[in-house]
């Protein structure tokens, strides 16, 4: 981060806290099956007045605002201390809401349409006019996402509008799977918090550029690479996807230019032939130093590490479990109070690509190798 940019956050955060200190932000818990229609209703009219909403999503909790209103997207900005050229995310409830936000659809997002929607997919198009620059961060494209989540649609159904929605954190924080996590970065900040529980696939929608030919994919997710090759043939995958952005790239999709999903220890992976040696050896010296280390581990090595906090995010064999946990455990590193995290690495193929795509980005691609 540029020292012009980092002056820039924090003047924004500055000015959110001052806003949003004296608000009260109230929180309901919902059925995630079946939300209360009266709840719905009041988080609706929020949203209708400029206010903003957290709600849970079948990926991670998302930060909702009116998107066509470019008053109430800037306040997305502002409570999450976000640069404001990272784009926002349009959510829709009904294809029919596709229409009158982008210019056209293209063939391929047709078919991806068809397999995909509602689910875990965002795509990229050209936006239409109603579109407020606060949303696509002055970019002429827009990304689009259609939630299976029962609270999310039932909301963007009671609003009558597309929702705006980046995931409900501090930015640069690991992204919200539980209402607690939106709770401890943005209490006071928002208006109203929808409580529906742990959320299922616990990593942020696949997002890909439908604008373009061949469909290129700029964040990988549930959604994989595979799954959309046999709907619409070649896919490509953004060269930026997992290499560390220059200061001057400009991020067509949320999450692709800056430091993501990090807790507040310094964090590294370790990659190579003997992962645990390597890492219990940096957590010896370490500790010799006074610093409290963390390991993040899976079921088949957590035993075998000698640290002060080892945590699980699953089994090597699931790695779908492993997407759910990752985040939730990041933010567990905090709890602990942990200094320093050695993280394990995972296959770069299925959503293997999705989990190293965050754990780099949480990294700051500091990347140990074991050998």
């Amino acid at each position: 981060m540029t020292l012009v940019h980092a002056e820039a956050v924090k003047n924004t955060k500055n000015v959110a806290e001052q806003i949003c200190n004296q608000m009260k932000t109230m929180q309901k818990k919902v059925h995630t099956q079946y939300p209360e229609a009266d709840i719905i209703a009041q988080a609706a009219q929020i949203l209708q007045q400029g206010g903003l909403v957290a709600f849970p999503t079948e990926t991670v909790y998302g930060l909702g605002a009116n998107g066509l209103d470019e008053a109430a997207c800037k306040r997305i900005y502002e409570a999450k201390g976000r640069p404001s050229d990272n784009p926002l995310i349009l959510h829709i409830s009904h294809i029919d809401e596709l229409r009158p936000i982008v210019r056209d659809i293209p063939q391929a997002a047709q078919k991806l349409i068809d397999a995909f929607w509602p689910g875990p997919l965002t795509m990229i198009f050209q936006k239409a006019d109603c579109v407020p620059d606060t949303v696509t961060g002055g970019l002429d494209t827009v990304a689009v996402r259609f939630p299976s989540h029962s609270v999310a649609m039932a909301l963007i159904r009671k609003a009558g509008l597309p929702i705006a929605a980046p995931s409900a954190n501090t930015s640069g924080k690991p992204s919200p799977t539980r209402a607690e996590h939106v709770a401890l970065d943005l209490d006071g900040k928002i208006d109203m918090i929808l409580d529906g529980g742990a959320t299922t696939w616990g990593l942020e929608s696949t997002i890909v550029d439908v604008s373009v030919t061949p469909p290129m994919i700029l964040r990988p997710g549930a959604i994989t690479k595979e799954m959309m090759a046999q709907v619409v043939g070649d896919v490509d995958i953004d060269a930026a996807l997992l290499q560390k952005p220059t200061t001057d790239f400009r991020p067509k999709a949320p999450g692709m230019k800056y430091t993501h999903y990090a807790p507040k220890a310094d964090v590294f992976l370790v990659q190579g032939n003997d992962v645990v040696r390597c890492i219990n050896d940096l957590a010896k010296k370490q500790k010799a130093q006074g610093k409290k280390v963390g390991v993040l581990a899976t079921d088949q090595t957590k035993a075998k590490y000698h640290a002060d906090v080892v945590l699980s995010v699953g089994s090597r064999e699931k790695l779908e479990e492993i997407g759910a946990n990752l985040f939730h455990v990041l933010r567990q590193f905090d709890v602990c109070q942990t200094d320093v995290v050695y993280a394990e690495v995972f296959p770069l193929t299925g959503e293997g690509l999705a989990i190293m795509n965050r754990l780099q980005k949480s990294a700051g691609y500091r990347m140990i190798e074991a050998d």
